[in-house]
């Protein structure tokens, strides 16, 4: 079994269990003053294995579903520490991607957020560093290289971020998904860095549909 799907079904467990009780949110959601107050540091982790609603826990598992196997494929085929650097991705992605929001509203009683969609978006940006070429069907129709998705992705996210006007945290998918790419990139320049420029060439070779 793949870390990915034992990661799914961890989130599906607890998300699910959560929509029909509150206390588990309340205990688990990421909430800025009982960080900066009350020390839960948990919290920055927590909040990724709740969701707001079936859409919401569907969406993110289903692309962590496609994105995550190729990920944990890469880093195990090119020796990048494969599990153990995957579980560290998604981890750490979940922390990193919620630290602006944290030191934007770290005093802010009126503010929580939940959900794995940080990580998840550092996970479809590491996907698109290997195999920048293979195409994703947005909403089942529109079919798009995944470089251009996430450069479409990143952009609409720091447009939203900057507009602030739904109750959608488009810092963390900001943040997650840049996350990712550096992320990967690190750890090809510590374990692999010979395979730096195949992967360039690869970007600068366009191949849709693969």
């Amino acid at each position: 079994m793949t870390i990915t799907i034992v990661i799914i079904i961890l989130t599906a467990i607890i998300s699910i269990s959560a929509f029909s009780n509150a206390k588990v949110i309340d205990d688990l959601i990421f909430y800025p003053p009982a960080i900066t107050q009350r020390k839960q540091w948990y919290r920055f982790i927590t909040c990724g294995f709740i969701h707001a609603d079936w859409a919401h826990l569907i969406f993110n598992m289903l692309s962590l579903y496609f994105f995550g196997q190729a990920v944990e494929y890469y880093y195990k085929a090119y020796d990048l520490m494969g599990k153990t650097a995957y579980i560290l991705l998604y981890v750490s992605a979940l922390v990193v991607s919620l630290l602006p929001t944290y030191f934007k509203h770290r005093d802010n009683y009126y503010y929580r957020s939940l959900g794995a969609s940080g990580a998840v978006s550092a996970v479809v940006t590491a996907a698109a560093l290997f195999t920048p070429w293979s195409t994703v069907a947005i909403f089942g129709i529109i079919k798009l290289p995944y470089i251009l998705y996430v450069v479409l992705f990143i952009g609409i996210s720091a447009y939203m971020s900057k507009r602030g006007q739904d109750n959608i945290n488009h810092d963390a998918h900001l943040w997650g998904a840049i996350y990712g790419l550096v992320f990967t990139v690190l750890l090809i320049l510590a374990f692999r860095p010979g395979l730096i420029e195949p992967l360039l060439e690869n970007l600068m070779s366009p191949r849709f549909g693969r």
